[in-house]
């Protein structure tokens, strides 16, 4: 199909992208990659009037790791992410979702920004920030804020962004043990089901985990129970992470569809968060 006729500008920095949404109102959106906007457009699920380009913003690329401490800036593909050898070092489990995140063109149009704020139920990017605990700088009319991973993702497609508010990048503690594994869509390569875990290791033994997981519910969540049940047990004793991980996604009633059903998802979240866990634990 054919978008709605629309206006485009073009920002030429991160305060003259705040200024044009506040010039042209809530019936504007931001252009980063354009590989969620542009298809919902040309669906006509989304007819914005105005579209407000940021891609030649240079403040809203790269990634820099700086001791313990990772940040990326919105404007980064996903293939600078997949490609970055420090990054699979400091924080694999990111790392890992670049890499299996849609196909080539998607890798290297679409935006960790533009994906994080879009909050597709079955992104891969949401469950990774929670697990990292990631920190989200956001900038509007009232200056910067931080915003934390925990309170980012407020619903489907639904985020703490206000209506004039840009996300201008993320940063996180460097996590090297740390995977996400998913059960892609084979059409979408959307997460079926996908999981998220950062592990810290003490004596070869669980000290302490953080498992996120993608695909089921509106949002990403974390998995509380599964954490504490993780503490303490030997990663390789694969009976003792299978109990951990029993029940990971809850008692909630999962997202259901013509290609899985919610019990099916349900029942993948543990299978996918032991992998996930075992993946991380060798690294």
């Amino acid at each position: 199909m054919i978008p709605s006729a629309f206006d485009y500008v073009r920002a030429t920095s991160v305060d003259d992208a705040v200024r044009l949404l506040g010039e042209h109102g809530e019936d504007a959106k931001i252009l980063a990659g354009g590989m969620s906007l542009i298809p919902m457009m040309k669906l006509r699920f989304a007819a914005p009037q105005t579209l407000i380009d940021i891609r030649k913003i240079p403040s809203l690329g790269g990634i820099k790791v700086a001791g313990d401490r990772v940040t990326i800036g919105a404007l980064t593909n996903h293939a600078a992410i997949a490609a970055d050898a420090g990054l699979r070092k400091a924080a694999p489990v990111l790392w890992d979702a670049a890499n299996v995140l849609g196909d080539p063109q998607v890798r290297n149009l679409g935006t960790i920004g533009g994906s994080l704020s879009h909050a597709d139920p079955a992104a891969d990017y949401p469950a990774v920030m929670l697990a990292l605990e990631a920190e989200l700088t956001v900038v509007g009319p009232k200056g910067e804020r931080k915003i934390a991973a925990a309170d980012f993702f407020t619903g489907m497609f639904e985020t703490g962004l206000t209506d004039r508010e840009i996300l201008t990048s993320v940063s996180f503690n460097v996590a090297p043990a740390s995977a996400y594994v998913k059960f892609h869509h084979p059409a979408s390569h959307y997460a079926v089901v996908g999981a998220a875990a950062v592990l810290s290791l003490n004596g070869g033994k669980i000290a302490s985990a953080r498992i996120a997981i993608t695909g089921i519910y509106e949002t990403a969540f974390r998995a509380p129970g599964v954490e504490a049940a993780l503490a303490g047990i030997d990663p390789k004793d694969e009976a003792a992470v299978e109990k951990a991980t029993a029940g990971a996604a809850g008692e909630g009633e999962a997202r259901s569809d013509t290609f899985a059903s919610g019990k099916y998802r349900k029942a993948m979240a543990s299978v996918f968060a032991a992998r996930a866990i075992e993946r991380a634990a060798k690294r």
